[in-house]
């Protein structure tokens, strides 16, 4: 008689259930997470399986409301295209704002994130440690991108020319919650110096400055998008219901299949390099 298989196992410590009960990182969702914690905090946990300080909460949501929503942006037009397309559909129409968030829009949180992140590992550990040397790492930081022709970043905004509100307010609260930390150190520092090599002034961008203060909350690089995204479903599903009150979808398909101008094809001849990322 052969001995049964033994079963598979698949360890989690997210979430899991039986008959009655449902646990979630160990606590039951229920009784104990349910009305008491906030859905910034979940998420944090979820992500880090370790329960966030107030301080860090805060920082965490303040970058969740800083990138919810940012107005008629292509995240927010495609969404509301796909649901006058397929009003059936909510879930394609919330998907397709998603998969928008790429390296000028959303995706620079993450990229910004993952640019500090590489210099400052490059140190082995000897992190500046007052603001002119600081400043000394962003001069040469900047430098190397500028010479190797790549872009800085995070520098940059199409609306917010003379400076993204919500990067100085988000540093503020990373100061006074005790979390202000190298990565966004080393970005206002970049913030500083670009000007002496770029030869010209960009604003550090909202986006760029989340990926910053994520970082230095220590959640995973390779998920710093994932957080963006989520603050932008919020903005999304807000979207939605906009358009459901006050729809301008149709206006904007009609403007835009009504002026179409037909014209001979052309060549596809590559740009200038763009020195400024657009970026919300």
């Amino acid at each position: 008689m052969t001995e049964p298989a033994p079963r598979p196992g698949y360890p989690t410590a997210l979430g899991a259930s039986d008959l009655k009960t449902i646990t979630l990182l160990g606590h039951d969702l229920a009784e104990d997470i349910m009305g008491s914690v906030g859905f910034g905090e979940l998420a944090f946990w979820l992500a880090t399986q370790r329960r966030p300080t107030a301080g860090e909460t805060r920082v965490f949501e303040a970058v969740l409301a800083a990138l919810a929503d940012h107005g008629f942006t292509p995240t927010a037009i495609v969404t509301r295209l796909t649901y006058l397309s397929a009003p059936d559909s909510v879930q394609g129409a919330l998907a397709a704002g998603l998969l928008g968030g790429g390296s000028r829009f959303l995706g620079v949180t993450e990229d910004t994130g993952r640019f500090l992140h590489d210099v400052l590992e490059s140190l082995d550990g000897a992190l500046p440690t007052d603001e002119a040397a600081w400043d000394e790492l962003a001069l040469r930081t900047v430098r190397e991108r500028r010479e190797a022709g790549q872009f800085v970043p995070g520098l940059g905004h199409h609306v917010h020319k003379e400076g993204d509100p919500r990067t100085p307010r988000l540093m503020r609260i990373a100061h006074e919650e005790g979390v202000f930390g190298p990565h966004l150190a080393l970005f206002a520092a970049i913030g500083r110096m670009h000007p002496a090599v770029l030869r010209r002034t960009l604003p550090l961008n909202g986006a760029g400055v989340c990926g910053a203060a994520l970082a230095d909350l220590g959640l995973p690089l390779p998920l710093l998008r994932g957080f963006a995204l989520l603050a932008r479903t919020a903005g999304l599903i807000g979207q939605l219901a906009e358009e459901l009150r006050h729809p301008v979808a149709q206006d904007i398909f009609l403007s835009v299949d009504r002026n179409n101008l037909p014209v001979p094809p052309t060549p596809h001849a590559a740009g200038p390099l763009e020195e400024e990322r657009r970026e919300e």
